[in-house]
């Protein structure tokens, strides 16, 4: 990277062109929401930075053209980018089916917006329906798509959906080596995978010895003290709404007990998400003395407020990755973030119902300290490995993606009903009352049949199923092993 960027202009050049980029690689950057802004941004402003090298084209989307979720294009514009397109994608709802209304108009809008801005490449980021659409758009209009954050495991329809848009993708950057490794396991090229890191830390991990008290003050209050004040941000569960909704309904009950000064955002375009908003509402946070509940924050304050916070508590990929930079405890609720790289500040809670008040307030008592950093998702340096790595995008190569399929060795097992037409078979029951072992003749015929009382124990019930299939085994001529039937 560091030797790159010695290169003077004309060498610099000259690489582009050995690559095949003999022009300027026009890129065009998608956004959905506050959350993959906070990923994206990094790299705008990467790519801004060198306009020898790149055309910029800005296209958003999503909730951030919702005022129910705060307006977020206004901070792309405070950034000073260019919004090239604006797209109403969100069918209002609280539902699946808004969600699936929602993928159905973005397909139906972009096809116009690609076709006049012709980009080079697309990226696309994370696990969002909206970023499905994209993903999907392009890769049917031939756009090569750079594909941010792939690889990782987390719950909910988020993985499917994030791994949908891996197998779109003709470019990867991940974040940690477990998901690079995810994605050579998923038959991705690995000469077209970049652990580069997560682009958010470039500016976080930077960001904690700023000036922050002002920051605290305006959102919390004059009489907040860092360690002394709780932020939450809880989303709905899209494959488990109504239990989410009701956990979210105990987290608040077990945050108004804890009577300390509380941040709470509003959650992210989900189905179950205005359940959730009218269940604050209900409960009165937005006028509660120690609320403060907010559509949105700027990420640069955000980082500031989580960093100095007590604890956050909620179920949101951010108290996962970015906090735990900070050593800030984390309170993960429920499974949306089950199979997510963790820190050590961190604890999950996923059976949360009848116990979450008195877990929470014991663990909220404990939280107020910090805990060691971790940076198991960037350094910091994310962003000029992403642009090196899209200065070495070849055009000329051709567009098709090719899988790296790994060997397998034959399959040697058989549906049972070849097994009944061909070969003479094992067959074993091991439910009921009775252990049951049979030799079936090719014709489908029982040849002979072993019974016995089913022991108690598992053990004992083992040792006999063997005995007898060691026994039925020593009289079959060609034998073949399935079990039939488990009771």
């Amino acid at each position: 990277e560091v030797y790159f960027k010695n290169l003077s202009k004309q060498k610099q050049k000259e690489v582009m062109e050995k690559n095949g980029n003999n022009h300027k690689l026009r890129v065009c950057v998608a956004t959905c929401n506050r959350a993959d802004y906070s990923k994206l941004a990094p790299i705008m402003f990467g790519i801004k930075a060198e306009p020898q090298f790149f055309e910029l084209d800005v296209v958003v989307l999503g909730s951030h053209l919702i005022d129910d979720y705060g307006n977020t294009y206004r901070m792309i514009e405070q950034d000073d980018f260019d919004i090239h397109t604006r797209l109403h994608t969100i069918v209002r709802g609280e539902d699946e089916a808004a969600m699936v209304e929602s993928v159905g108009l973005a397909l139906v809008k972009l096809p116009d917006v690609l076709n006049r801005l012709k980009p080079d490449i697309m990226i696309v980021h994370g696990d969002r329906f909206d970023a499905l659409a994209l993903a999907t758009s392009a890769a049917l209009m031939n756009i090569r798509i750079l594909h941010i954050e792939g690889g990782e495991v987390s719950g909910t329809i988020d993985d499917s959906i994030r791994h949908a848009i891996t197998k779109l993708a003709h470019y990867h950057v991940c974040c940690t080596r477990s998901a690079e490794q995810h994605l050579i396991a998923m038959c991705e090229d690995h000469d077209r995978i970049l652990l580069a890191g997560c682009p958010s830390y470039d500016k976080l991990l930077s960001a904690k010895n700023k000036d922050y008290m002002g920051i605290i003050r305006i959102w919390l209050g004059e009489d907040v003290k860092t360690r002394d004040y709780i932020v939450a941000l809880q989303h709905p569960v899209t494959t488990d709404i109504k239990h989410s909704i009701k956990m979210f309904e105990l987290t608040l009950d077990a945050l108004i007990s804890f009577n300390k000064r509380t941040l709470v955002l509003f959650p992210n375009v989900d189905a179950g998400d205005k359940e959730m908003v009218r269940v604050m509402r209900k409960k009165g946070i937005e006028h509660h003395p120690n609320f403060r509940a907010v559509k949105h924050v700027p990420f640069d304050q955000f980082i500031q407020l989580v960093a100095h916070a007590g604890c956050m508590i909620g179920n949101s990929s951010c108290g996962v990755r970015e906090v735990g930079a900070f050593g800030t405890p984390v309170i993960n609720l429920g499974t949306r973030q089950t199979g997510r790289e963790t820190g050590t500040c961190l604890l999950n809670y996923f059976n949360f119902l009848m116990v979450l008040r008195l877990q929470c307030y014991f663990q909220l008592n404990s939280f107020f300290f910090s805990y060691h950093s971790s940076k198991i998702y960037g350094d910091g340096n994310a962003v000029p490995r992403i642009l090196k790595f899209l200065k070495s995008i070849d055009l000329k190569e051709p567009l098709q993606k090719k899988f790296c399929f790994p060997p397998v060795k034959d399959n040697i097992s058989q549906d049972i009903d070849h097994i009944l037409e061909t070969q003479s078979a094992l067959a074993v029951d091991l439910g009921g009352t009775n252990l049951r072992v049979a030799i079936v003749s090719m014709k489908g015929e029982i040849v002979k049949k072993y019974t016995q009382l089913n022991p108690k124990t598992y053990e004992d019930r083992l040792q006999l199923i063997l005995k007898m299939c060691v026994e039925a085994a020593s009289e079959a001529v060609n034998v073949n092993c399935r079990i039939l039937g488990v009771g």
